[in-house]
């Protein structure tokens, strides 16, 4: 299945200019077909959305390549790229995170993800002009991110700040809580712990591992702070909540080409195993977890379950609850 992309503009609002203009490319699957001939009458023709929020100084053409991946299973994907100055004097390519939303006394009662109402109301606009016109499920709506947007993308995954979400997954995200903030030191903040969820990380994350400062502490582990969110953050129980810990990965494993000029690569440790061959596990990964626990197809769900069991010298650990 071919895949094809288009862009698009959108303005934020109450962010004064220039800072208040996001630019979406949105990934879709080509039909044999045209498209605009495919039936939109039943729930089956329509495509489920993932949305990807970036990491800090991380362009959405990083990701580019899961973007394809997954497009090519059916599902219409959008990245984006805002420039804005979340703090003073401080510009940046941004996922978009609502500082106010993680103060102590406000976290959990709304997202924190900052771009997301103006992104949702950019895909309820598509859905009726344009070539996916109608053929968009806004009722299946996946958030994804890395780094600082996956964070917000698994904190933002909650029926009661937007019903239209069903999952979300992160890579090299965490819920640590930042001291400046206010918080203690080494303090997990809980996550929604409502919707399926996914988190991803790789023992060679130098990122993580040399970031701990921001939270007090001296992790034990680069990948100690996601291990924390998975076992503290969430009850779990109902076996959809998924925790991949990837060995010799980074923090920039899941970026593919990296921009070493603006990303924070300088803090990262090297691979230790093949790029490509994780990048193909991570993309595996989040395609069966969302055919899964999305799409619900069995034969996805009975190949996690294969995967938790299974011998793969990619695979540190793998976990579900």
């Amino acid at each position: 299945m071919k895949v094809r992309a288009f862009f698009q503009a959108a303005t934020v609002e109450n962010i004064s200019p220039p800072y208040n203009s996001i630019h979406l490319k949105v990934f879709y699957p080509e039909p044999e077909q045209n498209l605009s001939l495919v039936a939109t009458e039943t729930q089956a023709s329509k495509f489920p959305v993932v949305i990807l929020f970036n990491g800090i100084n991380c362009g959405p053409e990083m990701y580019q390549w899961l973007a394809v991946k997954l497009a090519e299973f059916g599902l219409v994907i959008v990245t984006f790229s805002w420039i804005a100055e979340n703090l003073p004097g401080f510009v940046a390519m941004t996922p978009g995170v609502d500082l106010s939303m993680l103060a102590p006394d406000n976290y959990g009662q709304g997202a924190t993800a900052s771009a997301l109402p103006t992104l949702l109301k950019t895909l309820e606009r598509l859905q009726v002009e344009g070539i996916l016109a109608g053929l968009l499920d806004l009722d299946k709506i996946i958030l994804g991110g890395h780094s600082a947007g996956g964070k917000v993308a698994i904190e933002s995954a909650d029926p009661k700040f937007c019903s239209q979400v069903v999952a979300a997954f992160a890579y090299g995200a965490h819920t640590a809580a930042t001291v400046q903030l206010g918080y203690k030191a080494g303090t997990i903040l809980s996550l929604p712990d409502s919707l399926p969820l996914l988190l991803i990380g790789g023992t060679c994350d130098g990122v993580i591992a040399n970031s701990s400062n921001n939270y007090g502490v001296t992790w034990e582990q680069p990948t100690t702070p996601i291990i924390r969110t998975f076992q503290e953050a969430i009850a779990g129980g109902r076996n959809d909540s998924y925790l991949l810990i990837l060995e010799g990965a980074n923090h920039f494993s899941v970026t593919h080409p990296l921009d070493t000029t603006i990303s924070r690569q300088f803090l990262d440790f090297p691979a230790t195993q093949q790029e490509a061959e994780l990048r193909d596990l991570i993309a595996q990964i989040i395609r069966l977890f969302i055919d899964a626990h999305v799409r619900y197809q069995t034969t996805a769900l009975e190949a996690l379950n294969q995967m938790l069991v299974a011998q793969n010298p990619l695979i540190a650990s793998f976990n579900r609850k």
